[in-house]
């Protein structure tokens, strides 16, 4: 089967799951990378359960209840359920997005050997211009052929010639110092796993397609496949930072300083490379985290939305996600420190994910509004277990951003 036919099977979910690895999360995953080398690999495979479990329960919401999330809670839950999860949203989404464009802009101005502060503005209207003129299927064909270009962390990887029997021990051995630099990690790693946009755009893919009950497994299967491939990104990530800045002891902050700091030390192709998926990383994300911002603020003002409409069927809905982007864009612009921007986006995702999970909880198990068919029990109890989990993280790794940065 050729790989063509191959991006024909690829749903809803490998997209959302592969959205999971935006520049945020490439962030995160370098920093781990040059600070444990891999010694919390292992910790990072353990997060496919995690993220499965909550793309599962996405899926199901999708299918079965045959809306996205933000409708169906703007439906029916009251204003004091309602507007923590949208505001929640809507915060966190504003500040990924500035943090998503500086480090695109950052990722193509290494690649053309510029400042990255040119490409901001284009690179925002570039990614506008698709979503206003395509469709939603369209959209979602043009980010298929995108995810090969986060293989560029595979071929980074391979470059940087890593010590492949240590990456196994890293991977397969639990090895936990308790030391703050391996805690610290840890919590942001965890902390910062499940962001809101990426299960709720499932859930909005689900809802668009109007797919059969029937393809329930299969759909449930794109899903798992989505999560394990984003892992799997998170996983390469790790290794090429690791076997190369991490054995050089030489920190990074952000994504694009580990792209940078990539060409002396595994030569300018693996630097080139990692750039590359950076840059594949936000062009992936954004039209997702976008298009999901324009979906939560639709819904909960009642407005016609949906990218499968025309722009005269749906202004408001279109002009939410133009304002969307260009606050984003000026936050850009406004002087932040891209490092400053990622620490804003992780303690706001602290708070907001678990607002978000537990609202997904309520509706997978609610028999009525899932047409009969709720979540299993089983799926939601380790719903459940996940999202205390995440709370309980992401509060710890809140109180030690807080601290590290007070």
């Amino acid at each position: 089967m050729g790989w063509r036919r191959c991006l024909q099977w690829v749903g809803p979910g490998v997209v959302a799951g592969a959205s999971d690895v935006d520049p945020t999360t490439v962030a995160t995953m370098a920093v781990i990378g040059a600070g444990t080398v891999f010694g919390l690999g292992w910790l990072t495979l353990s997060l496919f359960p995690i993220i499965a479990v909550i793309q599962a329960l996405s899926t199901q919401v999708g299918l079965a209840g045959g809306r996205d999330l933000p409708t169906i809670v703007a439906d029916s839950q009251s204003q004091l359920m309602r507007w923590p999860f949208v505001l929640s949203i809507l915060v966190v989404n504003v500040v990924t997005i500035a943090a998503d464009l500086e480090a695109g802009a950052a990722a193509l101005g290494l690649l053309v050997d510029a400042d990255w502060r040119w490409f901001v503005l284009p690179l925002s209207v570039v990614l506008l211009t698709l979503l206003l003129a395509a469709g939603y299927h369209q959209v979602q064909r043009a980010l298929k052929y995108l995810l090969l270009c986060l293989l560029a962390y595979v071929v980074a990887t391979v470059r940087a010639q890593p010590d492949w029997g240590e990456v196994v021990r890293g991977s397969l051995v639990p090895h936990f110092p308790l030391n703050g630099e391996y805690i610290a990690d840890a919590l942001s790693l965890l902390g910062t796993t499940l962001t809101s946009y990426v299960y709720i755009w499932q859930t909005i893919g689900q809802a668009e397609e109007q797919q059969p009950w029937r393809l329930y497994r299969t759909r449930q299967i794109d899903s798992a496949v989505g999560s394990f491939f984003a892992v799997a990104i998170m996983w390469f990530i790790l290794v090429a930072t690791g076997s190369t800045l991490g054995v050089d002891h030489l920190r990074v902050d952000t994504a694009a300083q580990a792209a940078q700091a990539l060409r002396p030390v595994a030569g300018d192709l693996a630097g080139a490379l990692f750039a590359l998926g950076l840059l594949a990383s936000a062009v992936v994300a954004l039209p997702v985290i976008m298009a999901t911002t324009a979906y939560v603020t639709g819904a909960q003002l009642k407005w016609r939305r949906g990218l499968s409409l025309r722009i005269s069927e749906a202004p408001l809905f279109y002009g939410a996600l133009i304002a969307a982007t260009v606050l984003g864009t000026v936050v850009t612009f406004s002087g932040v420190a891209p490092i400053r921007l990622l620490f804003v986006a992780g303690i706001v995702g602290g708070v907001a994910t678990p607002i978000g999970l537990i609202m997904l909880l309520r509706v997978a198990g609610d028999r009525k509004l899932m047409n009969d068919r709720p979540a299993a029990r089983p799926l939601l109890v380790a719903g459940w277990v996940v999202t205390t989990l995440i709370t309980t993280l992401g509060l710890a790794y809140i109180v030690q951003q807080l601290v590290s940065h007070g």
